[in-house]
């Protein structure tokens, strides 16, 4: 069965060898997170290369996401461990290191005190303790306890609809993206994006070497939405974040007009967070997960991820085959690409667009068993994938590295092959053969062939092909 929405899992405690990452590609996972909050560069070494093992054994490539942990803004310790902060009372937040008390605690982010003004509200442990900005200064903020709780050392801090001025890549995190990209990672999430800039400055270090996918989880971020789509390669929507910041109630809406955007824009775009959070402990989801992550799929999301289900669960093969199965179930209901077919404001007057959305006529019309795209890019591919036409899509790469990176994009079979086609006449028979071998067609099948020619130049689709296997 074809399987045309992606599975992201992360690796972690609970998938660490070989064994494992093999059990979990062999359940339907398509390319690997591996998250720098969390780990030594080299565990992550060690996983790359297991993920290159398990690669060549299945024969089919398997994509590498690794997640700088980016400028996660966090406050001091206690000198006595926990404090209770009571609603109605007085808290300082301040850069002086010593240990804090329940009166205050240090904040070692002048950046923060830059941005704030009085009425401002602060966030501590995700959401669970709120405060409000009385009076502050450039080095300290007197805040009134809005919503108590007990705080410990080194928890997380959120300045929800502030910008701060606050850097995209800490120290750690350039030595980290320096580290993966010498060890052939295929995406790069940037975390707590806020503006296009950010994305652009970590494209500027990277020189070409994988994809950009902009991690949306505050606020600043959706507002510059349109700017941020233009400039990374996809888009992560990091609910867990972007939830503690905003309303919950608003989240599903701009995860609906996120996923929107993105597919019109041709941006392959991941839906994350706790969509099958239950299961880290439970062998079975919540029925309320089951319809979280159906709705994913039935918006047309390329991917849907899996995160402390994958690393630390209890169940992380059982969590993917759930997941594989459950977007196989939507994927099977005849509603679902109705829906589909309703995204289109993205396409250009070009050539290359005018190929695709014709792709989409042609394979609504004859129901080609399969779509094949050569492309050196990945641009033929991704502009095939944005139509969503009825057919897997064989993505005929010549860069092994571009076939990597179309593992987390929607109906995509990314296969590389050797540049060694120039003929039009080569090119169709090769794609035939391949699409028969693959088991994507049988004799007397229709599929349609694009590319661009002259062959291996970007960007110059211009070819539309029906052939019959």
């Amino acid at each position: 069965m074809q399987h045309f929405t992606r599975i992201l899992a992360t690796l972690g405690p609970a998938t660490a060898g070989l064994a494992q990452i093999r059990a979990l590609a062999d359940a339907g996972v398509d390319a690997f997170r591996l998250n720098f909050s969390h780990g030594s560069q080299a565990e992550h070494a060690v996983r790359i290369g297991q993920i290159r093992q398990v690669e060549q054994e299945l024969g089919r490539p398997l994509g590498v996401l690794m997640d700088l942990q980016g400028p996660k803004l966090r406050i001091g310790r206690f000198a006595q461990g926990p404090v209770v902060l009571a609603a109605g009372a007085s808290f300082r937040l301040d850069m002086d290191a010593a240990a804090g008390d329940a009166g205050r605690v240090q904040l070692p982010h002048a950046e923060v005190f830059a941005a704030l003004k009085a009425g401002a509200e602060l966030l501590l442990d995700d959401g669970k303790l709120r405060l409000r900005v009385t009076r502050c200064g450039a080095d300290f903020a007197e805040t009134r306890v809005v919503v108590g709780g007990a705080l410990s050392d080194h928890k997380g801090l959120n300045v929800p609809g502030v910008l701060l001025p606050i850097a995209a890549l800490t120290d750690k995190d350039r030595a980290d993206l320096e580290f993966g990209l010498a060890q052939g990672v295929d995406w790069v999430a940037l975390s707590f994006v806020q503006r296009a800039r950010d994305v652009a400055e970590v494209r500027a270090l990277m020189g070409g070497r994988a994809w950009i996918m902009a991690k949306l989880e505050k606020p600043a971020a959706i507002d510059q939405l349109d700017a941020i789509l233009a400039e990374a390669d996809g888009i992560m929507i990091a609910r867990g974040d972007l939830g503690v910041e905003l309303p919950p109630q608003r989240v599903p809406v701009l995860q609906q007009k996120i996923v929107r955007l993105a597919r019109e824009a041709g941006k392959p775009v991941v839906v994350a967070t706790q969509m099958l959070e239950s299961m880290v402990h439970a062998p079975v989801p919540t029925r309320a997960e089951v319809s979280d992550v159906a709705t994913a799929v039935y918006s047309g999301a390329d991917a849907v991820m899996l995160s402390a289900e994958s690393a630390v669960g209890d169940y992380p093969v059982r969590a993917v085959t759930i997941m594989r199965q459950i977007a196989d179930e939507v994927e099977a209901d005849p509603s679902w690409h109705a829906g589909l077919a309703k995204v289109h404001g993205g396409n250009q007057a070009s050539v290359p667009d005018a190929i695709c959305v014709a792709l989409q006529s042609v394979a609504a019309f004859l129901r080609p068993a399969v779509t094949i795209a050569y492309t050196a890019t990945g641009a033929s591919a991704l502009r095939a994938s944005r139509e969503r036409p009825m057919t897997p899509i064989l993505a005929l790469a010549s860069d092994p590295a571009v076939a990597r990176r179309l593992t987390l994009c929607w109906g995509m079979r990314p296969v590389h092959f050797p540049d060694r086609l120039r003929r039009p006449h080569d090119m169709i028979a090769h794609a035939t053969r391949h699409a028969r071998s693959s088991g994507l067609a049988r004799p007397g099948d229709f599929v349609v062939v694009i590319a661009g020619l002259p062959f291996g130049k970007s960007g110059s689709t211009n070819l539309l092909h029906i052939a019959q296997v």
